[in-house]
C-alpha cells in the first residue's frame, strides 16, 4: 500500500509592512497635540494669535480705510469718538485720531507693521545666534571663547538699550533722514542684534553635548565637512529649545519695537505701528480722547500676552522632563 503523500503545511504569506502614517496623523497622536488639547488657555491664546495674524494679513480687505493714504484722510473727521458714544459716526467703529484716521483701520495696519518687525527681527536674531552657537560649540577653543565673551558683554546691557544704541548709530550715520522702509530695516537690524545671545548660548550648549556622540564621529569618519555636519546633523537635534526661544522672543521683539516707536525712534507717523499709535494717543489722553491710545494699547497687550502664553506652553510641551 502506497503511503499517501503528506501535504506540506501552507505558509501564510508575510503581511505587507504597514504604510508609514502621514505626518499629520503622527502629529495628532503625539504628546504635544494631547497637551495642546488639554490646555484651554493655550487654545485660546493660539486662536487670538492666529486672529491677529489673519487680521494683519487681510487688513487691506477688512479695514474701512487705508490710514497710510493721505487722500483718504479728512481733518473734519478728526477726534470722532467710538460708534457707541453719543457723537459716534459710522463707519468709525473705534473712533478717529487727530488726523481723521480711523482707529480700527490704524490698528489693523499697525498690527501688520508690528508683526512684520517682530517676525523679521526674530528671524535675523535666530539666524545669527544659531550660526554663532554652532560655530562656538563645534570648534571650541579660541573661537568659542571670543564669541562667548562678546555674548557676555552684550548680556550686561538691557535689550532695549542695545536696540536704542544700534538704532541711534545707524540713523546718525545715515543722516537721520530715512524712508519708512529703511526705518523698518533699521528696527529689524537693531532688534535682531539685541536677542541673538540667547540663541547662541542655547545652541552652543546643545552642540557641545551632541558633538561627542557616535553619529558625529561616524560623520567625521566618512569625511563630511564641518558645515555639513553642523547644519545637516547637529542642527536638527537642537531646534526644540530654539523654537521655544523664538516664540517668546517674538513677543519681546514686538514690545521692543513698540517701546522704540513710543520713544520716537521707531516707525514714523506715516507708517505707524502699534507703538507709534500709542505714542500719538498719549498726547491726547488727558484731553478726553481716550480711545486714541486705549484701543491700540489693548490690542498690543492682548497680542503679546497670547504669544507669551503660547511660548510658555511650548516650553513645557517640549520639555522631556515634564512628559
Amino acid at each position: 500500500m502506497t503511503e499517501g503523500l503528506q501535504s506540506a503545511p501552507v505558509l501564510a504569506p508575510d503581511k505587507a509592512p504597514a504604510a508609514s502614517s502621514p505626518w499629520h496623523a503622527r502629529f495628532l497622536d503625539s504628546d504635544i497635540w494631547a497637551s495642546f488639547k488639554r490646555s484651554k488657555l493655550t487654545m485660546l491664546a493660539t486662536f487670538l494669535t492666529l486672529l491677529f495674524l489673519l487680521a494683519a494679513i487681510l487688513a487691506g480687505l477688512v479695514a474701512p480705510q487705508n490710514p497710510f493714504d493721505p487722500a483718504q484722510l479728512d481733518l473734519l473727521n478728526s477726534r470722532i469718538p467710538p460708534l457707541w458714544e453719543a457723537d459716534g459716526v459710522a463707519p468709525y467703529l473705534l473712533g478717529t485720531d487727530e488726523q481723521g484716521r480711523d482707529v480700527f483701520s490704524a490698528i489693523l495696519y499697525g498690527l501688520r507693521v508690528s508683526l512684520l518687525v517682530g517676525f523679521l527681527g526674530v528671524a535675523f536674531s535666530a539666524t545669527l545666534g544659531i550660526a554663532l552657537g554652532l560655530i562656538a560649540g563645534y570648534f571650541g577653543g579660541t573661537v568659542d571663547a571670543v564669541i562667548m565673551r562678546v555674548a557676555d558683554v552684550q548680556l550686561t546691557f538691557p535689550a532695549i538699550l542695545c536696540a536704542l544704541l544700534v538704532d541711534g548709530v545707524v540713523k546718525s550715520v545715515a543722516g537721520g533722514q530715512l524712508s519708512p522702509a529703511a526705518t523698518l530695516g533699521v528696527l529689524v537690524f537693531s532688534i535682531g542684534l539685541s536677542f541673538w545671545v540667547q540663541y547662541a548660548r542655547t545652541v552652543r550648549g546643545s552642540v557641545m553635548v551632541e558633538k561627542n556622540k557616535d553619529y558625529i564621529a561616524a560623520a567625521r569618519l566618512i569625511g563630511l565637512p564641518a558645515p555639513v555636519i553642523m547644519f545637516r546633523h547637529v542642527l536638527p537635534n537642537v531646534l526644540g529649545p530654539v523654537l521655544v526661544i523664538a516664540t517668546i522672543n517674538l513677543a519681546l521683539a514686538i514690545i521692543t519695537e513698540a517701546t522704540l516707536s513710543f520713544l520716537g525712534t521707531g516707525m514714523p507717523e506715516t507708517m505707524p505701528s502699534l507703538g507709534t499709535l500709542i505714542r500719538i494717543g498719549n498726547n491726547y489722553l488727558f484731553s478726553g480722547e481716550w480711545w486714541i491710545i486705549a484701543f491700540p494699547g489693548v490690542a498690543l497687550a492682548i497680542l503679546v500676552l497670547s504669544i507669551n502664553l503660547l511660548g510658555d506652553w511650548l516650553r513645557d510641551a517640549l520639555n522631556p522632563r515634564l512628559r
